[in-house]
């Protein structure tokens, strides 16, 4: 088979989608996010995409996004005035909201009226579109150093704060709404409120996608592109995976091979568990490919993070390469598709889809080969990770698999802050088991999004252990609580906890003298370390 373009999968069709206009938002995801948990569907373009693409897509509204440039300074970023006189319902958030005023023919300008955290908002108007039945006097998100002044003409100023005489305009006649704050945020008490008004009030879109939906037309998409060919599916062990695994298995039955790499990177008793839980919750065909060795041997020497995600993606497509082979000659039929438990998340991070920059490479996504002899089916690509494990649920996928939390796909090999060795792993492996023990006794599995456990291998600590001077390998400790993995803050654990943590990593673990809390939030730090 020739080398073939990785192609993603078809993205998920709905007749309802909302436009999310990206400006350089720190919350673009989380807007659509928030629109998707009232039950639309939404999808993120770039400003940069021209108005007659995006009205091309038939959208049943569009929401601008915030944006960390000033409307009026040179090279901010612009919108063709055809967008507003469409007829679709358009909602502005904090820049596109000034961006939606200074494009009309209102008036932003540099006041000096700064709010940033924290602001009481005085709606003027409680019955309109936006604020019916919310307070009159209720707690917003803002972050701006702008200000409108003038709301344009045929607009209703519906709230103003202390310093702004304009924080939300209105108009109905021609569906254009706006807010100088952040709705989509948690601080903001009613925003989740005041989003849904504009979505089913001001756009008139009925709430219906569920994650039903998504099986229904993923299960459609799968079986139009892959045919009567066969795929196989790269099995991590972790629930995005798992539930790709299962979304193409109900598709195509059969045709799917799942194949778990062994690669020495996962942690303790994953590997039997892979071959446990999930064959047995969905009786799918399962492939385990011990390739311990052959990913030590390429990782020997390296420390460069980039480069050990890279050398990960290739030995694993590799592997593939070799199972594929080997399916060829036990069942005969061509395999011509890669499933992979690509998430959106993955997709923004790794700088595809909106124009942002790449943060981090994924063995899934940014650290693929160009020779690669796969076509990806991806049916995830479009779903955030609480959307994928809803999804799991309804396909019957046992809680230990749903539930569990989030695992990057080169395992150990990016928790290890240095070359990777067998010896590392091994050391690696008993200290995450240990956090993960005690973080599991003590029932707060569902309180944080992840820990990653890290091993900070070119570093080493004075210590003491027996009365005698040690020389050992700090461990890093990293609870994030988290939403999507778009942002994240230090999970705030029990004392008593973190210390059980580290008193039996200190003594459990030979050439372990230090346990460190990592209390950095994203941004600015990534989860991972690297």
């Amino acid at each position: 088979m020739s080398s073939a373009t990785p192609a993603a999968a078809p993205d998920v069709s709905n007749p309802d989608v909302v436009l999310v206009v990206d400006f350089g938002a720190q919350y673009a995801q989380l807007i659509a996010r928030r629109v998707r948990e009232a039950r639309v569907y939404s999808e993120i373009v770039p400003s940069t995409m021209p108005v007659a693409e995006m009205l091309a897509k038939n959208p049943k509204a569009i929401i601008l996004s915030g944006g960390p440039s000033s409307v009026y300074a040179e090279g901010a970023p612009r919108l063709d005035r055809a967008l507003f006189e469409a007829g679709v319902p358009v909602f502005g958030m904090c820049y596109g909201f000034q961006l939606m005023a200074t494009t009309l023919g209102g008036t932003v300008d540099n006041t000096g009226a700064r709010e940033y955290g924290r602001t009481p908002l005085h709606v003027s108007k409680a019955g309109s579109t936006l604020f019916e039945g919310t307070p009159v006097e209720q707690s917003v998100w803002m972050s701006h150093g702008d200000a409108c002044s003038a709301a344009p003409e045929g607009f209703t100023v519906t709230a103003s704060t202390d310093v702004v005489p304009v924080a939300a305009f209105e108009n109905d006649e021609k569906k254009l709404y706006g807010v100088q704050y952040h709705p989509e945020v948690l601080h903001s008490t009613h925003g989740q409120q005041i989003l849904e008004h504009f979505l089913y009030r001001g756009a008139g879109i009925e709430p219906s996608w569920t994650t039903g939906n998504v099986i229904e037309e993923q299960v459609a998409a799968i079986r139009a592109q892959v045919g009567g060919k066969r795929a196989i599916c790269g099995l991590s062990g972790g629930v995005d995976s798992a539930v790709a695994a299962a979304l193409v298995q109900k598709a195509i039955g059969s045709q799917l091979t799942c194949v778990y790499v062994d690669h020495g990177l996962m942690r303790k008793g994953e590997t039997e568990q892979v071959e446990k839980d999930f064959v047995a919750a969905t009786g799918a065909n399962l492939k385990v490919v011990d390739a311990q060795e052959r990913f030590l041997d390429a990782l020997a020497g390296v420390s460069d993070p980039e480069t050990k995600r890279k050398i990960i993606g290739r030995e694993f497509i590799r592997v593939f390469e070799q199972a594929q082979l080997e399916i060829l000659q036990e069942e005969g039929p061509e395999v011509a598709f890669l499933v992979q438990g690509t998430l959106y998340p993955d997709i923004v991070e790794s700088g595809g889809g909106t124009g942002t920059a790449n943060i981090k490479s994924h063995h899934n996504v940014g650290g693929l080969p160009d020779d690669i002899e796969f076509e990806l089916v991806e049916p995830l690509r479009q779903l955030f990770k609480d959307e994928v494990r809803m999804v799991g649920q309804e396909l019957g996928l046992p809680e230990e698999i749903v539930q569990r939390q989030p695992f990057p796909g080169p395992g150990l090999g990016i928790r290890i802050v240095g070359e990777v060795t067998k010896d590392r792993l091994d050391l690696l492996r008993e200290a995450d088991a240990i956090a993960r023990e005690e973080l599991t006794a003590a029932g707060l599995d569902r309180e944080i999004w992840q820990c990653p456990v890290v091993l900070l291998a070119d570093v080493r600590s004075v210590g003491v252990q027996g009365d005698g001077r040690t020389y050992g390998h700090p461990i890093v400790l990293r609870p994030v609580s988290s939403e999507d993995a778009m942002t994240a803050d230090w999970s705030r654990l029990p004392y008593e906890v973190l210390a059980k943590i580290s008193t039996r990593i200190t003594n459990e673990v030979a050439d372990v003298n230090r346990v460190v809390l990592d209390v950095t939030s994203k941004p600015p730090g990534t989860i991972e370390w690297e």
